[in-house]
């Protein structure tokens, strides 16, 4: 594989970091990509190398690339945190997963920004249970002066939304998660920055996505904005008594970052239910939550898929749901659960942990539900 043409460039009121990604084993076709950003943020946006080679690194191995030669200076950090990124994912899929060469231009003999410090910390907000619990901890754990609190929160059209080329782009729907993002960090006194990426598009397969892809591409989305911050922060997907392979995972995530970024997987001590019970204790978070992936027409979520029927029966189990507007349903009935499986994707211990409290509340009618689901093959 070779990233080359790396340049920034205006496009239609935005701008847009871009390079051309050319495939040298494979029989994928070259393809531009791109991270871009509206004008008021366009001047913190640069064609950084370390965005385009860790965007590229997962699809690269996946499609048995012998080389990454990446146009400009890399940083020799980040090239030995990619030595334990191939290292990892040759392990999680028993061999398949080679390691291959990585080929910069030049290796940085000193800091991108001649060591100056930025002193600011920024995160990935998806609008979901574990970004904004993550946001509310930081809040809670950091004075406002200090350079660990979080100051820009990212929203991400080409991740969940946008991110699957069939689906369409759906920008409407990103808009509509970008205003309720913004009640969020409006309530929490940060700066809210949309960003727009096709890096997904080089290959949108979805386990590969969700197994191995996707914290990359938020690590990506980082290093573009490197000469804004210095810190960036990734909201963990599972707590540690029950980590397995995934897309973000703490042994990966701060393999991504370089000596001027530093990538902090963060909040792995929390369960899923302790995040819901810091987002149910918070109102601006609360009310204005995004965790469906079905990106419906009318709804910020659609109460049916099993995303928003897990969080639901959370919400249920801590005597919550009703309080919230991010859904219209007031309760969960075991018939919501027909539609889906839950026993995918390690997802079994966001249900197994919620049954000592659906027990307490009487819901014995979703206890012996989500039992039967968990038991089927």
């Amino acid at each position: 594989m070779r990233i080359r043409n790396l340049q920034l460039q205006e496009n239609e009121g935005r701008t847009r970091a871009e390079a051309t990604v050319t495939w040298e084993d494979c029989d994928q076709p070259e393809k531009p990509i791109f991270i871009e950003t509206t004008a008021q943020h366009a001047r913190d946006l640069a064609a950084n190398p370390h965005a385009f080679l860790v965007g590229c690194i997962i699809p690269a191995l996946h499609f048995g690339e012998k080389r990454i030669a990446v146009e400009g200076t890399v940083c020799p950090e980040l090239l030995e945190g990619l030595e334990t990124v191939m290292a990892l994912m040759r392990v999680w899929t028993g061999g398949v997963y080679q390691p291959l060469r990585i080929e910069p231009g030049r290796i940085a003999e000193t800091t991108g920004q001649s060591g100056a410090p930025k002193h600011r910390a920024g995160m990935l907000y998806s609008g979901g249970i574990d970004s904004i619990a993550a946001l509310r901890l930081n809040m809670q754990h950091y004075p406002p002066s200090h350079p660990g609190r979080v100051r820009d929160c990212f929203f991400v059209h080409g991740f969940d939304i946008g991110g699957v080329v069939a689906r369409g782009m759906k920008y409407h729907v990103f808009d509509r998660g970008l205003a309720a993002m913004e009640k969020v960090t409006d309530g929490a006194g940060v700066n809210t920055i949309a960003v727009y990426t096709n890096i997904r598009h080089l290959c949108d397969e979805r386990d590969l996505w969700l197994n191995r892809f996707f914290g990359a591409v938020l690590a990506a989305v980082a290093h573009g904005f490197s000469s804004r911050l210095d810190l960036f922060y990734i909201a963990s997907s599972y707590d540690l008594e029950n980590l397995a392979p995934c897309g973000s995972h703490p042994m990966l995530d701060p393999e991504y970052g370089s000596f001027d970024l530093h990538i902090r997987h963060r909040d792995a001590a929390w369960s899923r239910l302790e995040k819901l019970k810091i987002v149910a204790d918070w109102e601006p978070g609360f009310q204005n939550f995004r965790v469906c992936l079905a990106n419906v027409e009318d709804r910020l979520n659609c109460g049916r898929c099993e995303k928003c029927v897990r969080t639901m029966t959370g919400l249920v189990a801590i005597n919550a749901l009703h309080r919230t507007r991010a859904f219209v349903e007031d309760d969960v009935t075991p018939e919501m659960f027909d539609a889906f499986k839950i026993n995918i994707r390690h997802r079994e211990p966001f249900y197994i942990e919620l049954l000592p409290l659906l027990e307490k509340q009487g819901r014995t009618d979703l206890v012996q539900k989500i039992r039967k689901k968990l038991s089927e093959e």
